[in-house]
């Protein structure tokens, strides 16, 4: 399906790629402290942190829309209700201790509680964790398909990549907070001028209701009870997730990072409702298409006029480059801050820190050059990594989970071996790449397993 766009989509285009410049450049280049570069000074006021939490925690809206036109309903039962839970208990329990602890970093918390060897060993967990692949290749993919050009998606997956951290590199995360206020509004006007026009091209959501098929109206989709408690259990990523603990870290008190978050929870039950909607007029307007994962941008091509189609492929950029500019500066802020500059040459943490982010940049590339999956590498990384992260990042904060120092190297490193040969075993005797699991167990719960078991064995009482 070719793209449509008129001279005023392309105008606006334009015009927010000079304002994410602008946002970001307000503050010429200058030597900054760690803390101010970071945490931007740990001044983060509410509505800031509300718009620039909002905003990451979207960054795979084309994958949503796929799941949306595969699987119905249930896209909101996985990747969106688990979530709500976990975000919530997080406000109340993690929120404000982690903007009372005095660590810049996730990894730099743990290396205070447990040493300098569990820290370093968190560093790469959650350097892998915070990889910014997915959603470069998301990018590549929608510019693509934009430009309607023939050229590899990877060439447009390093431009717009080398384009955000440029800026993030010279701005530090309050370039981030900037950006991402203006993305989280082009966000909810994007998707709810799509949902209204939707409405006008077919009807009523109750009529798209009742002409979906049954099968999308079913909140599990057709998947095992198993599958969706694994997603359930992913959905603690939030607890070991940096962005989380970078923004609490940033907040300007602590009641502010609980309300922030709480807060949050509410724009994303909202936004949740349009990009599931939006799926499913996706659904009764388009009997297939080729490419599922591009669901949204043929639904906008087809129903929106000129103008109004820019504004929504405007959203779509927004939506995905707010998570990446926030994982392009958390990955490079744990490569230099929380592992090079440690152990090299700490007085030039920040310099360090701008150089590994355009390094980020490179590994992600080489990732998706080798794997070129979104929603297999989420599945992937969630399943293998957050298992050996859990426990130790929560005994930072919270006694009961706390470990003996001697024990938080185990927990950060068996059970993320034991996920992985799991995952392993399940994809050599499985018949789709990440689908199997080993012996009909997903291999989440073989590593959750052993980071209790080392967990009874070495807390701290």
């Amino acid at each position: 399906m070719a793209l449509e766009f008129h001279f005023f989509d392309w105008l606006l285009i334009a015009i927010y790629f000079v304002l994410l410049l602008f946002l970001s450049l307000r503050k010429s280049w200058k030597s900054v402290d760690e803390e101010n570069f970071l945490l931007s000074g740990r001044k983060i006021t509410l509505p800031a942190f509300m718009a620039t939490l909002v905003s990451t925690w979207y960054g795979g809206i084309l994958g949503v829309g796929e799941y949306s036109y595969q699987y119905g309903v249930s896209q909101w039962f996985i990747f969106g209700f688990p979530f709500y839970i976990f975000a919530i208990l997080f406000a109340f329990f993690l929120a404000g201790k982690i903007r009372e602890n005095k660590a810049l970093t996730l990894p730099e918390a743990v290396s205070n509680k447990y040493g300098s060897r569990a820290g370093r060993i968190t560093s790469i967990g959650v350097f892998i964790l915070v990889s910014p692949a997915p959603y470069i290749l998301m990018l590549g993919l929608l510019v693509q398909f934009m430009l309607g050009g023939t050229e590899h998606y990877l060439i447009y997956s390093i431009l717009v990549a080398l384009f955000s951290a440029a800026y993030v590199c010279f701005g530090g995360f309050q370039a981030v907070v900037r950006t991402d206020v203006l993305q989280v509004i082009l966000m909810f006007t994007g998707f709810f001028i799509l949902a209204w026009f939707a409405s006008k091209s077919f009807g009523s959501p109750l009529l798209l209701w009742q002409e979906l098929p049954g099968t999308y109206k079913d909140f599990t989709g057709g998947h095992s009870i198993q599958y969706i408690l694994v997603w359930f259990f992913i959905a603690m990523w939030t607890f070991v997730d940096p962005g989380f603990h970078q923004r609490a870290a940033a907040a300007a008190t602590p009641a502010i990072a609980r309300k922030g978050i709480l807060g949050s929870v509410v724009f994303w039950f909202i936004f949740d409702f349009f990009t599931l909607v939006t799926g499913l007029y996706g659904v009764v307007i388009f009997a297939d298409v080729d490419n599922p994962i591009l669901i949204y941008p043929y639904l906008a091509n087809t129903i929106l006029p000129a103008g109004f189609k820019g504004l929504f492929f405007l959203t779509l950029l927004a939506t995905i480059m707010s998570t990446m500019d926030s994982f392009l500066f958390l990955s490079g802020q744990t490569l230099g801050h929380d592992l090079v500059a440690k152990a090299f040459t700490p007085s030039k943490s920040v310099a360090i820190t701008r150089i590994c982010i355009f390094v980020s940049v490179l590994l992600a590339i080489l990732l998706i050059y080798i794997y070129p999956s979104v929603i297999a590498l989420w599945y992937v990384i969630g399943s293998v990594m957050i298992p050996g992260l859990l426990i130790p990042v929560l005994g930072v904060y919270i006694r009961a989970f706390s470990l003996k120092n001697g024990y938080a190297s185990y927990a950060l490193i068996v059970p993320v071996v034991v996920s992985a040969l799991w995952l392993a075993a399940g994809t050599l005797t499985g018949d789709e790449l990440y689908s199997q699991a080993y012996l009909g167990v997903e291999p989440f719960y073989p590593g959750l397993t052993a980071s209790a078991a080392i967990w009874l064995l070495g807390h701290s009482k």
